[in-house]
């Protein structure tokens, strides 16, 4: 029998990697057939198979039960297509019931055993009723998911304000805490509106050059700190970190000079105001 594997397997494009064992000879971009929490589904090996020893596991990990086959693909892509005929169908069931929901995906288990629809809510929704019905017209075992508005951004997909399709449908596997304080470290005017992605939250890519920021601002003065320019005191009054820019108080006014320009002590130089700190969900907006 050949030696067990760590696999790695993603579900979506831009889904989060879940960890299998196998003793299966796989390559990356290979489909196979796993059992998760929510029943039998096709996934993707996304990356090389590693060596079990390598990582300090808590949990055993589940079997990959086989290498996909065509049937499986086949009945995975049908799937797809029957999953949004069901989704308009219950759109038409949830429009009689007086219930608040807006039902954004639906999704079938490979073996169609379960269906999952999706939706988000701004109260508590009681669908008893519902169920009974969904169960009596699908026919398989019913799963209502509650989502927030950064997973129905991600499902639903868009265009952002890049002009690139939206990070979180193309290539986030799950989501990072992004904090207001990241905006500020990055000197960024705090108008919620402009720094607010599709989902109405903070955009997640203000994490992206956050720590860049944080340690270039390191070769800066202070804001608010007195630096010697042309042999004179003048106060900081803004930073351009991107062109290398002091903004300064000088006898002349306001005016940008190059921060070689200016002299300081970098020793007592302190940006602990401007350095934000993370900390996950509840920095979250």
């Amino acid at each position: 029998m050949a030696e067990k594997k760590l696999a790695s397997v993603k579900f979506k494009n831009a889904g989060k990697v879940y960890y299998f064992s196998t003793d299966l000879l796989l390559d990356k971009g290979e489909n196979v057939v796993v059992e998760t929490a929510r029943g039998l589904e096709l996934g993707e090996i996304s990356q090389e198979l590693k060596d079990l020893s390598e990582f300090d596991l808590d949990t055993e990990l589940k079997h990959i039960l086989r290498k996909a086959t065509k049937r499986d693909i086949d009945n995975f892509e049908k799937n797809l297509i029957d999953a949004q005929k069901a989704l308009e169908t219950c759109k038409e069931i949830v429009s009689r019931y007086d219930i608040n929901m807006q039902l954004t995906k639906c999704e079938y288990t490979l073996d169609k055993a379960k269906i999952i629809f999706m939706y988000t809510s701004d109260d508590r929704v009681d669908f008893r009723e519902l169920l009974k019905e969904l169960a009596t017209v699908f026919r398989c075992r019913i799963e209502l998911r509650q989502i927030g508005p950064r997973d129905k951004a991600k499902v639903v997909g868009g265009i952002g304000t890049c002009g690139l399709p939206l990070c979180c449908s193309t290539m986030l596997g799950e989501f990072n805490g992004v904090s207001i304080n990241m905006a500020k470290n990055q000197m960024l005017a705090i108008n919620i509106d402009k720094i607010s992605g599709a989902c109405g939250r903070l955009l997640c890519c203000l994490k992206y050059e956050d720590d860049i920021y944080t340690q270039e601002k390191k070769r800066f003065p202070k804001i608010g700190s007195k630096v010697k320019y042309e042999g004179n005191d003048v106060k900081v009054l803004g930073l351009n970190v991107i062109s290398d820019l002091v903004k300064i108080d000088s006898k002349n006014g306001v005016i940008f000079v190059s921060l070689d320009e200016i002299t300081f002590d970098k020793n007592n130089n302190n940006h602990n105001n401007n350095h934000h700190v993370h900390k996950g969900k509840k920095n979250e907006r």
